[in-house]
């Protein structure tokens, strides 16, 4: 597992300050147990998606007939095919799949990362490298997951090698995580420059990911089946891993292999949402009106097979095992924690005190009112599958500490220009809601991270936090309000303690989403 993720050790070790704890080494030593813990289960989680190991459960070659069989369809390979891929975990893909079909492969090209050949080399990562003299041409481009020129030349080269298929050729499509920043090719006349700033414009007002991609397909050249076009009368197999919530294919990547449902209505519709109808350029007005009156009407992808090959659901499964090993009670309480960051975290805070207080004989800590709010602020999220009652049931039955796993994607609305991700801001509002409402006498963790090692632009996946933070930073001279105002979270976690609660891990080849963890123990 060493060798699949590297997470730095720091996690788990005490913060270098003296903790106010009353001095208990047994208090001290059982929190410390729940951050090893916690960085345990998200190692766990990223080791089942990762993509050699996922590749090849769908994948199978029978080498004497030279045919493929993907799931419950097979194809022929007499040296036809080719290879495109574009996301964060699409090296280890290309050299997983490179590996298994590399005698009938004829050329590749796949978008990714910039730096992760690197990274992933430094990590010891040699399963997911290419090999010496691959045929796989590798592009290197949207730093920090946004759109850029060399992101463009890479879009551009495989839109040139799908162009040139035939009907004998099969194209492999590999996607995941990301793959959208790493697919730019914006239909003229609208630019890169143009179609990156609506994005950024709408991303700081809190568009959720299927917004963005609603926009990025209706201006975007391969997005919205536009791939699956281009490779026509080539056959398409895609293989997708999954980092939205509820894997539609649709969303991922913004569907280049899947054809697009949304209209220029919806297109308009958001842009009105989010008041941006009237700022936009020229250029957008142009394509929008273009694609309003298409005589061709909607693609069609009748030629394609796309397979979903690894999700936010499976890694969670496989860390509600780790969770079990460790002598948990875990629940899983949805794959689809999406909204606000603010209103997520209060979720997460109220929930601490409702299931701490079931959790301990005596019941101490949340009142009927609490209760009351929880109920509220669910329904106003609308988590399309929470499972609170059962889990707050099982929470009162449970003989045991409890851990309750979740993943998602929230979304933050960027009101400062401070440095940080989505997870690390979850968890300093965490931090900050435990600290205003301790949960009661139980030791609490809450652990927030990017299962592709990369929150935001910067190198930490995420950070935890317990009840105590908010004093203590208080101590250190650090307000915890005030970099939330500005969106620091990472900055803050870098003074905090040394960064001792930074969950540090380097880019892991995969993305499912965000892992979410919340420790329940009874002190």
């Amino acid at each position: 597992m060493a060798a699949a993720l590297q997470v730095v050790s720091r996690l788990a070790r005490p913060p270098l300050c003296p903790l106010p704890w009353g001095g208990s080494v047994v208090r001290l030593a059982s929190r410390m147990a729940l951050a090893e813990h916690a960085r345990k289960l998200f190692e766990s989680a990223v080791s089942a998606v990762l993509p050699g190991p996922m590749l090849h459960r769908v994948l199978a070659l029978d080498p004497s007939s030279g045919h493929l069989k993907v799931r419950d369809r097979s194809f022929q390979l007499r040296q036809n095919l080719y290879l495109v891929g574009f996301g964060k975990a699409v090296l280890g893909m290309a050299a997983a799949a490179e590996e298994l079909l590399g005698q009938h492969l004829v050329q590749g090209v796949i978008s990714i990362p910039k730096g992760i050949c690197a990274a992933l080399e430094h990590a010891g990562k040699q399963e997911m490298l290419l090999k010496p003299h691959s045929r796989v041409q590798v592009f290197e481009g949207a730093e920090y997951n946004l759109p850029d020129r060399d992101a463009l030349r890479a879009a551009l080269a495989i839109q040139q090698l799908a162009e040139g298929l035939t009907a004998d050729d099969l194209l492999l499509v590999l996607i995941s995580g990301g793959g959208s920043a790493l697919l730019p090719a914006p239909i003229p006349p609208v630019t890169l420059d143009e179609k990156q700033m609506l994005t950024k414009l709408l991303a700081a007002r809190g568009a959720t990911i299927q917004e963005l991609n609603t926009i990025r397909k209706a201006l975007s050249q391969l997005k919205g089946g536009g791939l699956a076009q281009a490779a026509y009368p080539a056959q398409v197999v895609s293989l997708i891993l999954s980092d939205v919530v509820g894997d539609p294919m649709e969303v991922i990547a913004s569907g280049p292999t899947v054809a697009s449902t949304h209209s220029v209505q919806d297109c308009l519709h958001i842009l009105n949402r989010y008041g941006l109808r009237a700022a936009l350029p020229r250029s957008v007005k142009t394509v929008l009106a273009q694609a309003d009156s298409d005589p061709r009407g909607p693609h069609t992808c009748g030629h394609v097979l796309n397979v979903i090959i690894g999700s936010n659901t499976l890694a969670l499964a496989e860390a509600q095992r780790q969770a079990e090993v460790l002598g948990y009670r875990a629940l899983v309480l949805s794959t689809a924690m999406q909204g606000d960051v603010k209103s997520i975290a209060q979720f997460y805070g109220l929930l601490a005190r409702v299931a701490g207080a079931r959790l301990t004989p005596s019941g101490a800590g949340a009142s009927v009112e609490e209760e009351a709010e929880l109920q509220e602020l669910v329904t106003e999220l609308q988590l399309s599958d929470l499972h609170l009652e059962e889990v707050l049931e099982a929470v009162a039955g449970a003989r045991s500490p409890v851990c309750l796993l979740a993943g998602g994607e929230p979304t933050v609305q960027l009101r400062g220009s401070g440095k940080g991700g989505r997870n690390q801001e979850l968890a300093l509002r965490v931090g900050a809601e435990l600290g205003r409402r301790p949960p009661g006498p139980i030791d609490v963790l809450f652990l927030s991270a990017g299962t592709d090692g990369q929150d935001g632009p910067t190198e930490a996946a995420g950070a935890w936090v317990m009840p105590e933070l908010a004093s203590q930073a208080a101590d250190e001279g650090l307000d915890v309000d005030n970099f939330l105002a500005h969106n620091d979270s990472y900055n803050f976690f870098s003074c905090f303690q040394g960064g001792a609660y930074l969950l540090r891990t380097g880019l892991t080849g995969t993305n499912v989403m965000d892992a979410h963890f919340l420790f329940l123990r009874p002190q």
